[in-house]
């Protein structure tokens, strides 16, 4: 079976249960288009996983122990309560689940009783049975009861989701499919309207249901005109023509009765979208996700706690799919009960997509302002590069910035993130020891940052690397076949087939051998390590270093952790992971000779277009200098008036650059062209260089 825990847990969490009783948890299975094709399942009935589900289709029910971490010896189901009329009985599926379709609307309430070697425990849960009742209002087609704006079109934040879902994709699937697919069937209607069997035939008011009470069918091919005739001929079949509200929130028509709000659903689980996003090949969003890690978020210990704000400081905004959602919209998650009943969502496609829809590329989730701050203030510049991968830099950075967290009390969590890719891509919030780092050209290079690679689909249609590398599987590397998803490389880097293949420059660790990018880093990782308390053995003692209460060696142990907690061994910025590491050993006493660090320094003078251009309301300057010099950037208007002046200092040879943001110029700019000059002076020769570039401010 493809049964597993939905909230994977720490190790340390399961210990401490070991001291608790044994508890029972009913969990509500969803099954998907593709479990369907693997032989476990001989229903031919989807499950979405909601406890609010159509008459006639399956419910798939699971047991858990979650008091503890004893294995369930004994799992008994039983149905203790159901509708007047209704014989439906339980069907096992093994030990631990069971299955049962409802044949009555109304609620069913189920028992579990678990045997453990701590003793017997037993719950209860209530599933919903309902028939479809159609969206309203949905092509301007007036709503009437019991579809759901009836009500909801009165209740602000509905109307407001209402307004964003009605020209979404989720909303016009359909009648652009049977305007414009020249292969579309009925097969599609499955995913693409409200309610249609899928598959076990069913009679619940859904969208094959109407269609066959009011005579509509359809006759391939697609062709223009056939939507205008569902509409003016068939109106009562329109509010079910989309994935309307009841194929995320399941069947309304008993919710419609009163206001118990259980019999709707809300849920940011995956099985919601797994229930149409999981049929292989073509159909394989889901598939990739259970591969990735966010299908198996870390349990956070302070997750749980009842003071989630959902502030910067907050873990639950990044460790649980509705704690971010949440964020995103400004709003607090209490959680104080979560520890101990493990309610916790995974990182789900809701926690980054808004289903309902919205202007951002793939409905990606709005995110709020001040996102791009630290909890400790620390400001990030330049994220504008980041295109749609900017979503992925709200979690994946650090906890706090060095320069405030450096001067506080070590401890065993002191320390940048565990996930600081972000920084390292940017080539940020490192600790500097006097000069600052240079960085790689990656964030410049590749569009939308980590989802311009991580993202990459495979051409696999078979089963061999498809799901398991690439789109929302994250991942670049698949362990089973050795296989490395180096297709974004590519188009700068020549055919590449492994990590190893990016030979290292020079011999950046000083062990005589001039290795992979990712094998220098190892080895400057390693030398680091040696250089920390305890000094002169390969390990760290975070104890050792607290008690030194050297400032040096605090820098260089959160260097370290900057760069090791990146997982990427330098192939996400390598100039700064080697130029990081490089100054934090000889800081601290180390020897790394620098006339071995050969970087990708430029051999002239040169400046960049301005990115993105036009800009509203912050753009980036990028220039490169051969040597150590003076440089002066300075913004002004199209009557050659100084607007702002961005940079004037010393900056050492390399990529650099500046960013120019409405926000910190102090002064009103109208919509129009401005410019911006370098002017360069090596501090070495007599070379000297001067460049100005047109750019459009479009608010």
């Amino acid at each position: 079976m493809k049964i597993k825990l939905l909230l994977p847990t720490l190790a340390i969490t399961l210990f401490l249960f070991s001291s608790f009783a044994q508890r029972a948890k009913i969990v509500t299975e969803a099954v998907t288009p593709h479990d369907l094709t693997t032989g476990e399942f001989t229903t031919n009935s989807v499950s979405s996983g909601l406890d609010v589900v159509a008459k006639g289709t399956y419910v798939y029910l699971s047991a858990e122990n979650i008091g503890n971490s004893d294995p369930i010896t004994s799992a008994i189901f039983e149905i203790i309560s159901k509708p007047s009329g209704s014989n439906t009985t339980i069907e096992t599926i093994n030990s631990t689940w069971i299955q049962f379709k409802p044949d009555t609307n109304g609620a069913y309430q189920i028992k579990l009783t678990i045997t453990t070697a701590s003793g017997t425990n037993d719950t209860i849960k209530t599933i919903y049975s309902s028939n479809y009742v159609g969206v309203g209002n949905f092509q301007d087609i007036t709503a009437h009861y019991p579809t759901c704006m009836t009500c909801h079109a009165n209740r602000p934040n509905s109307a407001e989701i209402f307004e964003r879902w009605k020209v979404s994709g989720h909303a016009n699937i359909f009648n652009q499919q049977i305007e414009t697919s020249d292969h579309y069937s009925t097969s599609c209607m499955k995913c693409h309207t409200t309610g249609y069997d899928h598959n076990i035939a069913a009679n619940n008011g859904g969208f094959d249901d109407v269609a066959a009470s009011l005579g509509w069918s359809y006759v391939p091919p697609s062709n223009s005109g056939k939507w205008d005739t569902l509409v003016t001929q068939y109106a009562g079949l329109v509010q079910l023509a989309t994935i309307g509200c009841e194929s995320c929130h399941g069947p309304g028509s008993e919710h419609t009765l009163g206001t118990n709000p259980n019999k709707i659903a809300i849920s940011l689980e995956a099985g919601v979208c797994a229930q149409c996003h999981d049929e292989p090949w073509r159909h394989n969003k889901y598939s990739e996700y259970e591969k990735s890690a966010h299908s198996e978020a870390v349990w956070e210990r302070t997750t749980g706690s009842s003071a989630n704000t959902n502030n910067l400081g907050d873990c639950i905004r990044c460790h649980d799919g509705v704690g971010y959602a949440n964020f995103t919209k400004g709003l607090t998650t209490n959680a104080i009960n979560w520890t101990e009943e493990l309610n916790a969502t995974r990182i789900t496609c809701a926690a980054c997509h808004d289903p309902h829809g919205n202007s951002n590329t793939a409905s990606l989730r709005y995110r709020p302002d001040g996102s791009d701050t630290l909890a400790t203030g620390y400001h990030y510049t330049e994220l504008n590069v980041l295109g749609s991968g900017v979503l992925c830099f709200d979690c994946h950075k650090s906890r706090q910035n060095n320069v405030t967290l450096i001067p506080t009390q070590i401890n065993q969590r002191w320390g940048p993130h565990l996930s600081t890719q972000g920084d390292v891509f940017l080539g940020m919030n490192a600790a500097e020891f006097g000069t600052a780092y240079i960085s790689s050209p990656h964030k410049y290079a590749i569009e939308d940052g980590c989802v311009g690679c991580h993202m990459v689909a495979t051409v696999d249609t078979g089963n061999v690397n498809r799901d398991k590398v690439g789109g929302h599987s994250w991942n670049l590397y698949n362990e089973e076949t050795g296989y490395y998803h180096t297709t974004r490389c590519v188009s700068c880097h020549g055919e590449i087939d492994s990590w190893e293949d990016f030979t290292a420059l020079s011999d950046f660790d000083n062990d005589g051998n001039i290795e992979s990018v990712t094998g220098e880093i190892e080895g400057l990782l390693q030398k680091l390590r040696i250089q920390l308390p305890p000094t002169g053995v390969d390990s760290v003692s975070w104890q050792m270093i607290r008690d030194t209460n050297d400032v040096n060696i605090r820098k260089a142990y959160f260097n370290y952790q900057l760069i090791l907690n990146d997982g990427s061994k330098g192939m996400h910025n390598t100039n700064f992971a080697v130029d990081v590491l490089t100054q934090s050993i000889n800081a601290i006493g180390g020897t790394v000779s620098v006339k071995d660090l050969i970087f990708n320094i430029p051999d002239e003078f040169s400046l960049s277009q301005n990115y993105p251009n036009p800009f509203n309301p912050r753009t980036t300057i990028r220039f490169n200098i051969p040597s150590e010099s003076d440089v002066k950037i300075v913004v002004f208007n199209i009557n050659g008036e100084v607007v702002k002046e961005i940079f004037s200092g010393v900056k050492s040879a390399g990529t650099h650059e500046v960013s120019f943001s409405l926000e910190d110029n102090g002064v009103q700019l109208s919509s129009g062209i401005y410019f911006y000059s370098m002017e360069a002076s090596s501090l070495g020769d007599a070379h000297s260089f001067r460049e100005t570039k047109k750019m459009v401010l479009l608010k």
